[in-house]
């Protein structure tokens, strides 16, 4: 596991601080998401599909900071879009990192290159470079050729000069080729990096390609074949993420999500119930944690949630795990993640609610939102 020793310290003393507090429902890392445009259009991708009235709207640095305080979350992702188009991506970082928040700052790296003087070298601020696999698997998931190569010249840079860098690799199925990804492992463990955060993706309800993404069992056989593959390799592979999330994307744990443990704060406000499943939102971080029916949510409670197995949802479950059962948490980092005995069982699906599609009319009205805010605004201004 590649996390800093400082990060884990003070993740750890945060989640020994809650349960000290009696708190049984906390955020481990807020996701930000100042804005939705992106350059890129991925197939996998459920977030950029928007009017241009909402692909043009951003937080502002205020609205970042408020967010930022009002979760309290140790960790800040700011995801997107590409965040990097954000003309004030920089003083949030800044603004994040005077706050002693450790900053996960994920981009496809196509302006990184051209962005890198702007940002100063911190054991507070990670560069997050999305990488879907080698230069086919990568450039076929994003849509456009090229993008590896700029990619990999921008991480080789930002190395150079000092930045944490990590690669965050999602797999579908037109990259989930064991061989093929092991591969990419090992080519990732060249460029400098401190680690590889890896994860199964999401079907978005408006992901452009439904046949794009893996089922449970799928990711869980996956898994097993690349770190069966892993334990044949000289050199070892480093992954930013707990081990016992790994055990868990190879079927070896039967976690619940904690989708309040990566709350989403983004444009339309706090995302109800997860950075994945986005079913309504609310103005305050203490209205998301307070009103939102959590049992409702999660697999086996919901049909959308069937087949998630994603580090939004399923990290922090992992992370507070290895709080509570830290030798367990140790034999399987030291021994690495089991491939050969039965896997955990199930969580039953037979009970769970039917998925309720609402984005389509979610987006009319924020969007008709958004068109009557415009003209208070001007008159105020």
């Amino acid at each position: 596991m590649a996390v800093p020793v400082i990060q884990q310290l003070r993740v750890g003393a945060y989640i020994v601080k809650q349960k000290l507090l009696g708190n049984t429902r906390y955020p481990l890392v807020l996701m930000l998401e100042p804005l939705f445009r992106c350059n890129l259009a991925c197939n996998g991708c459920g977030k950029i599909d928007y009017p241009d009235s909402i692909l043009n709207k951003r937080l502002s640095t205020e609205e970042c900071f408020q967010a930022v305080d009002e979760c309290g979350a140790p960790v800040v992702s700011i995801p997107g879009g590409e965040p990097l188009l954000h003309k004030e991506i920089v003083q949030i970082v800044e603004g994040i990192i005077a706050r002693k928040k450790f900053v996960y700052l994920c981009t496809n790296a196509l302006l990184l290159k051209k962005k890198l003087d702007q940002f100063t070298p911190s054991p507070y601020l990670t560069l997050s470079v999305h990488l879907d696999g080698l230069k086919e698997e990568h450039d076929h998931a994003v849509s456009q050729d090229g993008t590896f190569d700029r990619a990999v010249e921008a991480i080789k840079e930002a190395v150079a000069r000092g930045f944490r860098v990590t690669v965050n690799c999602t797999l579908f199925t037109s990259n989930a080729v064991p061989e093929r990804v092991a591969e990419f492992f090992d080519y990732a463990a060249t460029l400098g990096v401190e680690g590889v955060t890896v994860s199964p993706g999401y079907a978005y309800e408006r992901a452009p390609v439904q046949d794009h993404f893996l089922s449970r069992r799928q990711t869980k056989e996956l898994f097993r074949k690349i770190f069966r593959l892993g334990q044949q390799r000289a050199k070892k592979w480093v992954f930013n993420q707990s081990s016992m999330y790994l055990d868990f994307l190879a079927g070896n744990q039967s976690y619940k999500c904690t989708p309040w443990g990566n709350p989403t704060r983004n444009v339309f406000g706090w995302q109800r119930p997860c950075y994945l499943v986005g079913e309504g939102y609310v103005k305050t971080f203490r209205e998301l944690m307070e009103t939102t029916a959590w049992d409702d949510y999660g697999v086996g409670n919901y049909e959308k949630c069937a087949n998630c197995m994603v580090h939004s949802g399923f990290e922090a479950s992992a992370v507070i795990d290895t709080t509570n059962h830290p030798l367990r948490a140790l034999k399987v980092m030291l021994k690495g993640v089991d491939t050969e005995s039965p896997m955990a069982a199930e969580i039953p699906l037979e009970n769970q609610r039917p998925a309720q599609y609402v984005f389509e009319k979610q987006v009319k009205t924020l969007t008709a939102a958004l068109h009557e805010e415009a003209p208070r605004q001007a008159k105020v201004g």
